[in-house]
């Protein structure tokens, strides 16, 4: 999938550069005093995304990213990215987000081109794929990432060792693929408005238990399964002395 910024689709017609990009000039916006956090309370930390097309969970590479992280979990910590939308799109590819500019719908011919130029790369070996969440950079400009950043929809390897890749999405995948089925115009920017209407950040919950995770072949022999259908119903015993994976996760 080749990516571009709505500036780089009016002026040419030719193959773009892949990864996200934003047009070369941005305007300087004041940077906030950002929260300060170690490594390892970004370790056992997650963002919350509270979009209008539903919730979005992320984590964190904090030991891969340190820089990116800690910048990303400022920034929510202050409520940057309260009213900022996902201003970019590409169906079951990407979704681009981040940006501070797209809090005001009169600014929509510059969405994409703030918030930019605050952070160095950190380039690592982390994949780009379904569900990496990476830094958007200006068109050659490895030092250039900022608030903005991007969601693979689908694998994106193309992209692997020159994007930072800071985090992962860990609950709400449905959604982002909700979101890159939002119409967009040929320039690749959304039509409709698709905002975050809170971030956040909490600690990872602790695993839920797994159903008959650790159960023994004796008890789950004391189970059946009853099947209710429209023509009627019946019951299936089990035989977890024979199969007892196969039979824990059909229970599960």
């Amino acid at each position: 999938i080749a990516l571009q910024s709505s500036a780089q689709v009016r002026q040419r017609s030719t193959r773009p550069s892949p990864g996200p990009a934003a047009a070369p000039k941005t305007p300087t916006l004041a940077s906030p005093p950002l929260p300060s956090f170690t490594q390892e309370e970004l370790q056992g930390m997650q963002a919350v995304l509270a979009t209008s097309q539903g919730q979005i969970v992320l984590e964190f590479y904090a030991d891969l990213a340190p820089s990116h992280v800690k910048y990303f979990a400022g920034l929510v910590k202050t409520g940057f990215y309260d009213g900022t939308t996902f201003h970019r799109v590409i169906l079951r590819g990407i979704i681009q987000g981040g940006d501070p500019l797209s809090k005001d719908p009169t600014k929509k011919s510059l969405y994409g081109t703030g918030g930019l130029k605050k952070l160095k790369p950190e380039f690592n070996k982390q994949p780009h794929v379904r569900g990496s969440v990476s830094a958007v950079l200006l068109p050659g400009d490895p030092s250039s990432a900022g608030s903005q950043f991007f969601i693979c929809v689908s694998d994106q390897r193309q992209l692997d060792g020159q994007y930072t890749a800071w985090g992962r999405v860990v609950e709400g995948m449905e959604v982002a693929d909700k979101i890159s089925e939002s119409p967009a115009g040929p320039d690749q920017m959304a039509k409709d408005r698709i905002e975050i209407t809170k971030a956040f950040l909490r600690p990872i919950p602790p695993p839920k238990p797994i159903p008959f995770g650790d159960a023994t072949a004796e008890a789950m022999k004391r189970y059946r399964v009853r099947l209710i259908t429209t023509l009627g119903n019946f019951e299936i015993e089990l035989f977890p002395e024979k199969a007892p994976e196969t039979v824990r996760n059909f229970l599960k």
